[in-house]
C-alpha cells in the first residue's frame, strides 16, 4: 500500500514533524508515502523521512491535484482540502485527513466530504464529532521525536540563533528576511548558560495559535516580582509574534532572554526546570509538553484541555487557573509554592501516562488505521 500524504505548508512546525514521525510510522508497517510539498519547504530531505519516500513539489492546490493519479488512492492531507477540491477527490480516491487545530478554538475547518478526519488528541476529535465530521474514534497522538532533522548537531552548546521564521507572504517580511542574512554574521551569538535559581521555558514556534503575548500580558509582571526566576524562549516566529511577545517580556528585563529555533530541542529542554505552554483553547495536543516530560522536564500548562490530557497534575507538572481569569494569581500562588517542594518531580516515572504517547502505542494505533483503509480500497 502507498498513501499520499499532502502537506503544502512552507514552513517548519509540529505539523510537519508530525508528517515525518507519521511517515516513518506507517513505513514500519509496509506503507509507503508519496509526500507533496511546498517548494519552498527545503527541510524534508533532512527529516529522515524512510527510504522509498517519493518527494513530489507543488505551489498550489491546482498543481497537486492535477499530478494525483487515476487510480483510487488513499490521500491524507494535513489540515483540510479547500472544499472545493475536497469534493471533486472524494469519489475518486479513499480522502482521510489530520485535523491539526481545534475546532474549538473559533475555526471554521470544514471535513464535509472526508471519509475520515483523525484528530491528534481527544479535546481535537470531540470538536470534530462536535461538528457532525467523520471522526476516528481515538485521538492518534504524537510521539516525541528528538532527532528530527539527518546530521543535526548533537554535541557542544546551545548557541543563540535567529528568532524569526519570515513570512513571505508579507512584503515587510520579504525585505527584513533579505537583509537578515547581512547583519547575521556580526552579531554576537553567545553559548547558553543558566542564569538565575529557577528556569522555566518555551520551546515552540513562536505563532498567533499559542497566545504568548496575551498569556504573558498577564503572567510577566508576576515573573518580575519573583527574584531569581528566568524565562528562556527556544524558538522562532514571524516579525509580528517576536515583537509582541518581547513587548510583553519587557517586565522581565535581562531574565528573558530569545535563543531562536534549535535543532537539538532535548537539549533546550534538558536546560529547564519547568516548560511552559501558551494559552490552551487554540492549542491541539502540544508535542513540546510531551517531548519535556520524555526528556524528564516537567510542565506549567493552564488548567483546559487539551493540558489535561497531555499533563498529570502533581506528578508531570503542575496546571494553574486560566491568567485571563483571575489575572495570575493562582500562577502566581503556584510560584511561590514551586521553591519549597519537598522533592522534584520526575515525570519519567509516570511510565502509564507517557506509554500513551510512545512508539508501541502509536504503532498499535497505526495498525487500526491502516486496516481501515485497506478495507476501504476494497
Amino acid at each position: 500500500m502507498r498513501l499520499i500524504q499532502i502537506n503544502l505548508q512552507p514552513a517548519f512546525g509540529g505539523g510537519e514533524v508530525y508528517t515525518a514521525f507519521l511517515a516513518r510510522g506507517l513505513a514500519e508497517l509496509g506503507v509507503a508515502t508519496t509526500l507533496f510539498h511546498h517548494p519552498r519547504a527545503g527541510f524534508w530531505p533532512r527529516l529522515r523521512l524512510p527510504a522509498g519516500t517519493e518527494f513530489l513539489a507543488a505551489a498550489d492546490w491546482d498543481e497537486m491535484a492535477a499530478r494525483l493519479p487515476r487510480e483510487r488512492t488513499w490521500l491524507l492531507s494535513h489540515g483540510p482540502l479547500p472544499t472545493a477540491l475536497a469534493a471533486r477527490l472524494a469519489p475518486q480516491h479513499l480522502l482521510s485527513g489530520i485535523a491539526h487545530m481545534p475546532l474549538q478554538g473559533g475555526r471554521a475547518d470544514r471535513f464535509d466530504d472526508y471519509a475520515m478526519v483523525f484528530g491528534v488528541s481527544g479535546y481535537v476529535a470531540a470538536g470534530l464529532r462536535e461538528a457532525g465530521f467523520r471522526t476516528w474514534d481515538e485521538a492518534l497522538y504524537g510521539v516525541a521525536d528528538f532527532q528530527r532533522f539527518a546530521g543535526a548537531a548533537s554535541a557542544g552548546p546551545l548557541r543563540q540563533a535567529s528568532c524569526y521564521d519570515w513570512d513571505r507572504r508579507k512584503l515587510r517580511d520579504r525585505l527584513l528576511a533579505r537583509l537578515e542574512p547581512l547583519v547575521e554574521p556580526l552579531r554576537r551569538r553567545p553559548a547558553y548558560a543558566r542564569q538565575g535559581a529557577l528556569t522555566l521555558g518555551l520551546v515552540s514556534r513562536l505563532t498567533p495559535i499559542k497566545q504568548f503575548p496575551q498569556q504573558f500580558a498577564r503572567l510577566a509582571p508576576v515573573l518580575a516580582r519573583a527574584p531569581g526566576v528566568t524565562l528562556e524562549v527556544f524558538g522562532s516566529g514571524g516579525y509580528a509574534s517576536v515583537r509582541d511577545l518581547r513587548r510583553a517580556l519587557a517586565p522581565l528585563g535581562t531574565r528573558a532572554r530569545f535563543w531562536g529555533q534549535q535543532e537539538d530541542v532535548a537539549a533546550a529542554y534538558r536546560q529547564l526546570d519547568y516548560l511552559m505552554t501558551g494559552l490552551p483553547e487554540k492549542e491541539a495536543l502540544g508535542l513540546n509538553v510531551i517531548e519535556a516530560q520524555a526528556c524528564g522536564t516537567p510542565v506549567l500548562a493552564v488548567d483546559a484541555p487539551p493540558f489535561t490530557e497531555t499533563v498529570v497534575a502533581g506528578r508531570t507538572g503542575f496546571l494553574y487557573r486560566d491568567p485571563r481569569e483571575d489575572g495570575g494569581a493562582d500562577f502566581a500562588a503556584l510560584l511561590a509554592r514551586l521553591p519549597s517542594l519537598p522533592q522534584p518531580l520526575r515525570p519519567r516515572e509516570a511510565t502509564e501516562h507517557l506509554a500513551r504517547f510512545g512508539r508501541d502505542a502509536f504503532a498499535a494505533r497505526l495498525r487500526r488505521v491502516v486496516a481501515w483503509a485497506g478495507e476501504e480500497l476494497r
